[in-house]
């Protein structure tokens, strides 16, 4: 991961909070490779790069609210069938909090989900039902998978234009490859000149 960071020039990394260690770590063996070979003016070799981790995907909690993950089972395709969508987000787990007493929207992987994909104003609003109290977890999932339905579909769309679109793919690609080869390079011919190879 830090040669994948360190060979790009990158400043900025956006990552989950799971993973600031491994920009640390980045940092530091770069900082370690600049004291030992640093021979450009600025005495740089490598950039030092920053973490950026966004308070509101720092973690994305999956169904069972564990951090989602492919290898726990706990994901929400959003590219797979409609029905088995709406299966998985009603089996988010929850609390025995009884229907009609106000919830904590704090703890909620309900509420936690449902603030990747709605507006400031959806989100305050729900925020305020949970407090309120006189609804169950089921309504608030029903109102999340809601707000997935309408989300979900222009991304499937878009997704099914691109993937019939080789051409525009593969272009893209290429452009993107031709673009980081060439960043890659120049970095590489700092290390050698400073390492000396």
């Amino acid at each position: 991961m830090a040669a994948d960071i360190l060979i790009y020039d990158s400043d900025i990394v956006p990552v989950g909070k799971d993973q600031k260690q491994h920009i640390e770590i980045t940092r530091d063996i770069a900082a370690r490779i600049n004291e030992t070979f640093g021979s450009e003016p600025d005495g740089r070799i490598f950039k030092l790069p920053e973490g950026r981790i966004y308070a509101s995907t720092e973690v994305v909690p999956g169904i069972d609210g564990q951090k989602m993950s492919k290898s726990y089972g706990n994901t929400i395709d959003i590219f797979g069938d409609e029905r088995k969508r709406g299966e998985r987000v009603m089996s988010i787990v929850t609390d025995s909090t009884p229907v009609g007493a106000p919830k904590n929207p704090d703890t909620s992987t309900i509420m936690q989900l449902y603030a990747l994909v709605a507006s400031k104003d959806e989100i305050e609003e729900m925020r305020e039902q949970f407090r309120k109290g006189g609804r169950g977890y089921g309504d608030f999932k029903k109102h999340l998978f809601e707000k997935l339905w309408i989300i979900l579909p222009r991304c499937e769309n878009s997704a099914t234009k691109f993937w019939r679109d080789k051409n525009y793919i593969n272009a893209v690609l290429n452009r993107g490859a031709e673009r980081a080869n060439t960043i890659a390079q120049e970095v590489m011919k700092r290390v050698r000149k400073a390492v000396g190879l």
